[in-house]
């Protein structure tokens, strides 16, 4: 009798359709391009070429079709030209979050506990004796019948105040974050992409919020000459523009936009790889790229101040290692009371990540 052996099955690249296989490259591809779909596609088509990612029986052809049909582009019949939807849009979060934070383990939406128990929103497997004041909607009806029955018998059965059980509930916490993104020019010079990455955490976060926990918000902030908010949906468009370094504007608006959130947890998150060196004074900019500028960096500073007396931390993730500059980030970070992480491109991701979620275990 032949005996059969069975072992796990692991999904891997080989079990996915060749349209799988495609869209995943043409998302990463998106990203480099800023949501431009004709050039994502001449990449694709490119690489094609090169590496045989199609065959005779599905071409990149039968691939656009099928992101037509599947609702992942569109195009205007007038101009003719493409672009992706929102659908495609939260797909490259998706893929953002699956490959910066991977490996999250499971947990419940929404999550963010602290020590203490009360009149909550989240119940747990606790129980108490009720207290006056305690809402009807929390009361085990279960073990309140089996605690009457015990205390005054079947027969004359009858129940009270003594005889009531509660259901524990547990506070969450809700945490407003605002995340500032330095599209200033410096970001692509050097021959260094910047801005993919920070886009990358950028959607990566943005996704890990609306999903794991919805009652946070996030709000994003652009920084180049000025300061301006964008949307989530916008991130995959995201570019770098020919611009200075205003970060005083970057915090004014994130702390004027964290003013307005009532919730009692808040924070900046700032990606930057490099010094302030503009800032607006009415309709005009004063601007210095050489070195330090005092007068900006008091601005800042005086700004870092503001937000520890407000009670905002920032966290400054600094995509650059120049020593100088990361004597400016000490300083700025040591004003606040606040956490610096000098993380280098590849490990940005990682590092926000885990400051983001430390913070939560902190507001244990």
């Amino acid at each position: 009798m032949r005996g059969l052996q069975f072992s796990r099955f692991v999904p891997g690249e080989d079990d996915k359709s060749p349209f799988e296989k495609l869209l995943n490259l043409f998302t990463q591809l998106l990203t480099y391009t800023s949501g431009d779909v004709s050039e994502a596609l001449q990449w694709l088509t490119e690489l094609d070429k090169e590496y045989n990612l199609t065959n005779e029986e599905y071409g990149i052809g039968d691939f656009i079709q099928e992101l037509k049909d599947k609702g992942y582009i569109r195009e205007n019949e007038e101009s003719g030209q493409i672009s992706i939807t929102a659908k495609t849009e939260q797909d490259i979060r998706k893929k953002a979050l699956e490959e910066i934070f991977g490996r999250l383990k499971k947990s419940t939406i929404g999550d963010h506990n602290i020590r203490k128990s009360g009149q909550g929103d989240e119940l747990n497997a606790d129980t108490r004796a009720y207290q006056f004041g305690d809402p009807l909607e929390q009361i085990d009806v279960t073990d309140s019948l089996r605690n009457a029955q015990i205390n005054h018998g079947i027969e004359a059965f009858s129940i009270n105040q003594d005889d009531l059980v509660i259901k524990e509930t547990d506070f969450k916490t809700q945490t407003s974050t605002a995340l500032m993104i330095d599209i200033s020019h410096s970001m692509i010079l050097y021959g260094e992409d910047r801005i993919t990455p920070a886009k990358k955490v950028a959607m990566a976060l943005s996704e890990l919020i609306t999903t794991r926990y919805p009652k946070d918000t996030l709000d994003i902030i652009v920084f180049g000459n000025d300061a301006w908010q964008i949307e989530i949906k916008d991130l995959p468009y995201l570019q770098v523009g020919p611009y200075h370094t205003n970060t005083v504007a970057g915090l004014e608006l994130a702390m004027d936009i964290l003013r307005r959130r009532r919730n009692p947890n808040k924070q900046i998150f700032m990606i930057t790889d490099g010094k302030p060196t503009c800032l607006k004074n009415g309709k005009q900019y004063y601007k210095n790229s050489f070195g330090l500028d005092r007068k900006i960096l008091n601005r800042t500073l005086n700004l870092a101040a503001q937000c520890k007396k407000l009670k905002i931390p920032i966290t400054t993730f600094m995509v650059a290692t120049d020593p100088w500059l990361q004597k400016f980030v000490t300083e700025f970070t040591e004003t606040n009371n606040g956490k610096a992480f000098f993380s280098g491109l590849d490990k940005l991701g990682q590092f926000l990540f885990y400051d983001f979620e430390s913070g939560k275990k902190k507001l244990l």
